[in-house]
């Protein structure tokens, strides 16, 4: 009876132990207002480059993936709120967000640049009394403040991208300064992007931008950060990186 009732037990036990492993959640913090990364589709469901990057990294971690949606600016404030485990939100690694969170290694780099009317010369002094709107808390709003804004540019900030694109169609800003990939797809090849263009040169100066865009999980919290990175690993070598970047990119995202 003993052994019988010790069986039962071990079993029980184990199968507890399994449905909790199956239960476990990462909370990824994302801004949806920001193609091809992330955006809403047509049935209001989350869609993008990260949010395919997510699902897959909980699947190889074997857990279950939630996208819990956050305007951009508050993510970090989010995160130690306890709001969401990490932040997937094309986030670059810089030395001033390293002071309060943790990164994983880069999951893709790309360079930032000037929209403008077609033909548009871009300096440091060309925006003089002239605005140029950028995603409020980004890498970009901080280079304009420092490039632009200190030549007279007006900097204006916007709560979401797709906001600045709108305001610079009517003729309420100069230019948008923007990732290059978010300004050409959610810009660019749209109906409203008709007589704009990139202008000027790229612009990646890593005291800036970084070393890539990363994952960020609250200060301290290497055991998750780690096993995000095993992730990467895997997802980079097993080609499923590739296959879900193909969806979005016609050449390599990952960057040098």
């Amino acid at each position: 009876m003993r052994l019988k009732l010790h069986r039962f037990t071990t079993l029980l036990l184990c199968c507890v132990l399994s449905l909790s492993a199956r239960a476990e959640t990462l909370r990824f913090g994302m801004d949806l207002n920001y193609q091809p990364f992330s955006w809403l589709n047509a049935e209001g469901k989350p869609q993008g480059f990260d949010v395919d990057i997510a699902y897959a990294l909980c699947k190889e971690m074997k857990v279950e993936c939630q996208i819990v949606p956050q305007d951009w600016d508050g993510l970090s404030k989010a995160l130690n709120m306890n709001k969401f485990d990490a932040i997937l939100s094309s986030m670059q690694i810089t030395p001033e967000r390293m002071k309060n969170l943790d990164f994983t290694k880069k999951y893709y780099q790309v360079a930032s640049r000037i929209i403008s009317r077609s033909g548009t010369s871009v300096s440091k002094t060309s925006f003089a009394h002239k605005r140029i709107g950028v995603l409020r808390g980004s890498t970009q709003e901080k280079f304009a403040r420092n490039y632009w804004g200190r030549n007279q540019a007006v900097i204006v900030n916007y709560d979401k991208i797709t906001s600045a694109f709108s305001d610079l169609t009517n003729q309420q800003l100069e230019a948008v300064f923007v990732d290059n990939v978010v300004g050409n797809r959610a810009f660019l090849q749209t109906k409203s992007g008709q007589g704009f263009a990139f202008v000027g040169p790229s612009y990646s100066d890593e005291k800036y931008f970084g070393s890539g865009a990363g994952i960020a999980v609250r200060k301290g919290n290497t055991q998750l950060r780690d096993r995000l990175n095993l992730a990467i690993d895997r997802l980079r070598q097993n080609g499923i990186y590739q296959k879900i970047a193909k969806n979005y990119f016609s050449f390599d995202i990952y960057g040098h």
